[in-house]
């Protein structure tokens, strides 16, 4: 069975212009990280031009499907029919997306089906984090 989950989604960038375009990103769900979901934005659609990565938990993501969540970086909530938004926020700027929820929405359902939520501890390798933190020591 898969341990990686990867679904590509329409994103669409909120700017001062009258029509937001549309671009291309990728929600993945890995089981070794459990916790966490990872939203990437390949080089050609930032500013920087190079790929772009967050990372925040699969449980905001949940959350923010309903109501407003986020502290911090990642901030997300229902917008309007069907929409969510994802606001990233970093020292250059804050990017804000549309997404459509019904793609996070299948996306957080693969990943249940891989790790059910309120079971992902049970994804982690304790003994092996231990033990890559004691040998440096």
């Amino acid at each position: 069975m898969s341990t990686v989950i990867e679904q590509p989604v329409e994103a669409r960038l909120v700017a001062a212009a009258p029509r937001m375009p549309s671009i291309p990103a990728t929600l993945r769900y890995d089981r070794c990280d459990p916790f966490a979901v990872r939203m990437t934005f390949p080089a050609p659609a930032t500013l920087e031009g190079v790929e772009v990565c967050w990372t925040f938990a699969r449980e905001l993501l949940a959350a923010g499907l309903l109501a407003p969540e986020g502290q911090g970086d990642v901030h997300v909530r229902p917008y309007g029919y069907d929409r969510i938004v994802l606001e990233f926020h970093a020292p250059e700027g804050t990017a804000v997306v549309h997404v459509r929820a019904g793609e996070v929405r299948r996306f957080l359902e693969a990943a249940a089906e891989l790790v059910p939520v309120g079971l992902e501890h049970l994804q982690l390798d304790l003994d092996h984090g231990l033990a890559e933190l004691m040998r440096g020591a």
